[in-house]
């Protein structure tokens, strides 16, 4: 039987990105399927009041880049798009602490810290990765934080996957012996995580996925897998065929596709989802421990908003700074560009306990206190040029497990250890210290506030690697277990708890997959 491609790769992250560039050089005919839309610089948000370019909501007509998913235990914030979440993150490209290879499922397999460092280096190349050369009020902020708690050498301008160049001058490509695209200078205009509108975000689809398409990678967006099936109704050996549908149209257009292998790199919200069907109808032989071992990288998201009219937060890129706190916390400031203030909308003041009659009355008692400092926060100050989102992170381990709920949805449940919460102490103790400093008060999502559920830009896990199927969903070369030509790479795979952004070690740990995979001509001579 012909096939139509040798891998179909679901998805276009840092998972999939790399998948399909290093398949289209081995030789291999590749598609890539991705539900999100095709972005240019141009198209991005001025904004994220512009919500149809910015949230991901296709039933409202929204097909913007990043995708808010409500759980009982967890809000999670992903990408959406060609180029996935390299559209809508902060850019950060940080190299986990020695504790990520030595815990977790994966720990046993090899010696992953060795082994990845050629990978890492890899990465950080084709990702473009410098330091953040200017540091901004909300950084300095950060850095007299850090005099405070005496630990300078704690507070690091950050690696970033940006173009710094001259701002807004644009330029022959300036990574790849002038064999990518065109570039432009970052102006620091703070809007990395609504979209760069400016050429100068390094995103996927200006190097994995720019080269990918020359060498032949075919990629299609807006369009939905929902099925996946073996061709022999086994273990996929002959191969598969891939159900896909439009993503965003009213009438979905439907088509078959098949191929020798299938990589999911939708992101753990979207492999899982489609894994835990398939499981249910055309992939039996999945392992039981699929959708177990889902990590948040212990987060907290509070915002501080400068009553000081002297200070401007909104310039600067996404994260420009970073302090080490301990050896198992780090804390980050995160920025939006000027006028961008839908968030808000959904933030209330800032107030923890497990009791929520607690958290409500201790708001309101902030608010009697204070009122003509909320009154400015919400009504009069800019939002975004007034207001650090202080990122908090921890790289000790608690899991939830995700599961298929009767109406096809996903929902979490408590895997072990403590389930998530924004209550940690020591992310109180910082914030406190930081709103003195600017003259600020905090504010939190209003779901932390009432319901005290934390939120997370770094959801890992749930098709972690294993010695075998009763240890995990994959081995440790990506390949799923029970099925030939199978693989899961993107945040999915993540096994271990890494502590800091995730968006390197998923692109590193991709390379070493795709390092297994033989070329195209000696796979035919094999299968002889």
């Amino acid at each position: 039987m012909a096939l139509d491609y040798d891998y179909i790769i679901i998805g276009s992250g840092f998972g999939g990105s790399v998948s399909a560039l290093r398949l289209s050089e081995k030789g291999y005919k590749v598609l890539v399927i991705e539900k999100g839309k095709w972005y240019i610089a141009k198209d991005f948000p001025k904004t994220n009041w512009q919500l149809k370019k910015w949230l991901w909501m296709p039933f409202l007509g929204f097909k913007g880049i990043m995708q808010l998913r409500i759980f009982k235990h967890i809000s999670i914030l992903s990408g959406t798009g060609v180029g996935g979440g390299s559209l809508v993150y902060a850019n950060t490209l940080p190299i986990p602490k020695t504790a990520f290879y030595k815990t977790g499922s994966w720990a046993n397999l090899k010696d992953w810290e060795n082994t990845l460092k050629p990978y890492y280096k890899k990465a950080s190349k084709m990702l473009g990765a410098t330091k953040n050369p200017l540091l901004f009020d909300a950084d300095k902020a950060l850095k007299k934080l850090a005099e405070i708690q005496n630990i300078t050498d704690k507070f690091e301008q950050p690696n970033v996957a940006v173009f710094f160049g001259e701002p807004d001058k644009e330029v022959a490509d300036p990574y790849f012996n002038g064999e990518g695209p065109k570039r432009t200078g970052c102006n620091f205009c703070g809007g990395c995580m609504t979209g760069c509108r400016y050429n100068a975000k390094n995103t996927l689809d200006k190097n994995y996925l720019y080269f990918a398409q020359k060498n032949g990678a075919k990629i299609s967006s807006e369009t939905e897998v929902y099925q996946v099936k073996p061709i022999d109704n086994a273990t996929g050996k002959t191969g598969y065929t891939v159900y896909t549908k439009s993503s965003t149209k009213l009438f979905k257009t439907k088509q078959v596709i098949t191929a020798k292998g299938v990589i999911f790199s939708a992101g753990v919200l979207g492999t899982l989802k489609l894994l835990l069907k398939q499981k249910k109808k055309t992939l039996p032989l999945l392992s039981d421990r699929l959708g177990s071992d889902i990590r948040t990288n212990n987060e907290t998201l509070v915002s501080v908003s400068s009553l000081d009219k002297n200070l401007d937060f909104s310039k600067g890129i996404a994260i420009g700074s970073l302090l080490h706190t301990d050896a198992n916390s780090h804390l980050e400031v995160c920025r939006y560009s000027k006028g961008s203030g839908f968030w808000k909308l959904l933030h209330l003041p800032y107030t923890t306990g497990t009791n929520p009659i607690i958290r409500l009355f201790t708001m309101l008692v902030q608010i009697i206190k204070s009122p003509w400092h909320y009154f400015k926060i919400y009504w009069v100050n800019s939002w975004s040029k007034k207001t650090v989102v202080l990122l908090f992170m921890q790289s000790l381990d608690s899991t939830l497990k995700f599961k298929r709920s009767y109406f096809g949805w996903l929902s979490s449940t408590v895997n072990s250890g403590k389930k998530p919460s924004p209550n940690i102490p020591e992310s109180k103790i910082l914030t406190k210290e930081y709103a003195k400093i600017v003259n600020g008060k905090a504010t939190t999502f209003l779901l932390e506030a009432f319901a005290g559920i934390p939120s997370t830009a770094h959801i890992l896990g749930g098709a972690v690697m294993g010695e075998n199927a009763n240890e995990g969903v994959i081995n440790k070369n990506n390949e799923v277990f029970g099925y030939t030509n199978m693989y899961v790479i993107d945040g999915a795979m993540i096994s271990a708890n890494p502590g800091v952004n995730p968006s390197l070690s998923i692109t590193a740990i991709a390379e070493h997959a795709m390092d297994k995979i033989p070329d195209a001509s000696l796979a035919k001579l094999a299968s002889k």
